[in-house]
């Protein structure tokens, strides 16, 4: 066995010797001292070795392997300081190529913004699973049983965990007002806080829908809050991401989490109010619902709705991106079309 050990020796030297890259070095050490290497099956004879000199060839194998380990990591050393070294004929005043640069995604920047934005007003920043159950997603937020939001031409429910009880239903959140609930369950009141993320919906995919979108929702919960205070809250977040005053109105609208809810639209910044085929010809977007937590959902949080209002936005996050850049396809932003994607670094 020792003649064995000593030629593997002397190959295993030559080998790394001659490693012209680090793959090939690689290479050296699964051959002689991986779990299928030489060295490591000639390890598992040793039980066939003499009693007497088993001893002795299982301590000159450990050597050799160690010895092996050591001169790859030396190896390994000097082949990085040789790719490091600047060839003697190379011209150091020849200019160099400036590297690409990446950049943030325009609705990661978006998010950033808004965060941003709404801590500098004292709010919180949330998050939650993409996963979530129907208890949260519909039956905490005052949905009724046959809403059709539940039924999976809206909703996309994971296979294996789409029936029994309301808790062990699983879906992918069509919404990230569930999330509001776990929050004010986990926290003390008064909240405010912010809860960023994607949602899926089982929609047919438009310039201006998306199956997966992000939302950007925000909540105030306290003992006194007016409905003034939540339309100076829409406005002043538009503002900072605009950087100058944009419009709104307040539309009635029906929401199962909210009582009184709100369509909130802001003029097209695509046309300025004119009338585009973003805005459909009339001058304002619908870019988020709105309005006070239902006291069901107080109720399902907790609180005492006799004691305890509040104000909801959900913000479209895509549209209004869309409104920010002058896009006019929700599609561009999830093609990963680097073309498209540069012009936002």
């Amino acid at each position: 066995m020792k003649d064995r050990i000593d030629g593997i020796w002397e190959e295993v030297r030559k080998k790394i010797s001659e490693a012209a890259s680090e793959s090939e070095l690689q290479n050296v050490k699964t051959g002689f001292v991986g779990k299928q290497g030489a060295l490591s099956l000639l390890m598992k004879e040793l039980p066939k070795v003499d009693a007497s000199m088993r001893p002795e060839m299982g301590q000159l194998l450990n050597q050799v392997k160690n010895q092996v380990t050591v001169l790859i990591d030396e190896k390994r050393t000097a082949l990085k300081l040789k790719a490091s070294e600047v060839p003697a004929d190379f011209d150091v005043t020849v200019p160099g190529i400036m590297p690409s640069s990446g950049g943030l995604h325009p609705i990661t920047q978006m998010c950033y913004d808004l965060n941003d934005a709404f801590r500098s007003m004292g709010f919180e920043v949330y998050q939650e699973d993409d996963i979530t159950s129907e208890l949260y997603a519909f039956d905490k937020l005052n949905f009724p049983a046959n809403h059709p939001a539940r039924e999976s031409m809206d909703t996309y429910w994971i296979e294996g965990h789409d029936k029994g009880a309301a808790n062990e239903k699983l879906c992918l959140r069509p919404h990230l007002t569930g999330g509001s609930v776990r929050y004010m369950q986990t926290h003390k009141p008064p909240y405010r806080f912010i809860y960023p993320g994607r949602v899926y919906r089982n929609e047919t995919t438009d310039a201006h829908h998306e199956r997966a979108f992000f939302q950007y929702e925000a909540l105030i919960v306290d003992k006194d809050i007016t409905f003034t205070s939540g339309k100076v809250l829409i406005q002043t977040i538009l503002s900072k991401v605009f950087g100058k005053h944009v419009p709104v109105r307040m539309r009635s609208g029906f929401f199962p989490f909210v009582e009184p809810g709100f369509e909130i639209d802001m003029e097209c910044q695509v046309c300025g109010g004119k009338g585009c085929s973003v805005c459909k010809h009339v001058g304002w977007i619908e870019v988020m619902p709105g309005g006070s937590p239902h006291p069901n959902v107080l109720r399902a949080a907790g609180l005492d709705p006799d004691e305890y209002t509040g104000f909801y936005v959900n913000i479209g996050l895509d549209r209004l991106v869309m409104m920010r850049y002058g896009v006019d396809d929700v599609r561009l932003f999830h093609s990963a079309d680097l073309r498209f994607l540069k012009q936002f670094r």
